[in-house]
């Protein structure tokens, strides 16, 4: 699964409630595996190193649990290329290396192809339609296009793009400010705290919202209503 979308539009959440529904002690379960490409993979003068750790690593734990998970984390900020090593793992094929890996689960997060959604939904609204009236085939290969001709980018060129070895592409929306209330309603929640309707309205209105001239959609998504917070309470 491939999930795209501008930042604070619930990628990195939905990615969550999908490990914890499908491993018992979820992020710490020791077959979920997350990469991050500033914390993992650096340094682009390393990239061949990378490559062969990341074969390595995830060969090993495969041949341990053939279920596990790997999640790649900002796929946008990975070096070209090195996400390619992993597609023997990807392919038809029910066997590699001696080993049945058709059971595994990669998760891609990524903004690469995030203008593009919001640009369409932008489009839809100025039609007067709901952004609940965009359909998958609407935005699945303006996306696929993006981010395999956006260089400096982790899918650019990529064989797993053009090998069609994405099995689900799932856009996220911007949202709007209505969404961003019940972000920080969830919020208040999640602390335990009561939540004034007046808070939630001066939350929502403090973060910042496209286009410039409509303000309709988050320019952040809910990314920034914890830090914000605070300052309301």
């Amino acid at each position: 699964m491939s999930f795209h979308g501008w930042t604070g539009t619930g990628k990195t959440y939905v990615s969550s409630l999908l490990v914890r529904y499908l491993f018992h002690a979820g992020h710490l379960s020791p077959y979920v595996h997350r990469f991050s490409p500033e914390v993992h993979f650096p340094h682009a003068d390393h990239l061949e190193q990378y490559k062969k750790d990341l074969r390595t690593w995830i060969h090993g734990n495969l041949t341990r649990c053939g279920r596990s998970l790997f999640l790649f984390d900002e796929m946008d900020k990975m070096h070209p290329g090195l996400i390619d090593v992993i597609i023997p793992f990807l392919g038809p094929s029910w066997v590699v290396y001696g080993t049945n890996y058709r059971k595994a689960i990669f998760i891609f997060i990524s903004n690469a192809g995030g203008e593009q959604i919001n640009q369409m939904t932008v489009n839809f609204w100025r039609n007067n339609k709901d952004r609940e009236e965009i359909v998958l085939q609407d935005l699945e290969a303006s996306i696929l296009k993006a981010v395999f001709e956006t260089p400096q980018n982790g899918f650019w060129k990529s064989g797993i793009i053009e090998q069609h070895l994405i099995d689900l592409l799932v856009p996220f929306l911007p949202l709007k400010k209505h969404h961003v209330k019940q972000c920080v309603a969830h919020e208040f929640a999640s602390r335990g705290l009561p939540a004034p309707p007046e808070v939630i309205q001066e939350v929502a209105e403090s973060v910042a919202y496209f286009p410039e001239e409509d303000k309709v959609f988050s320019s952040t998504g809910c990314k920034t209503v914890a830090s914000r917070l605070p300052f309301f309470l």
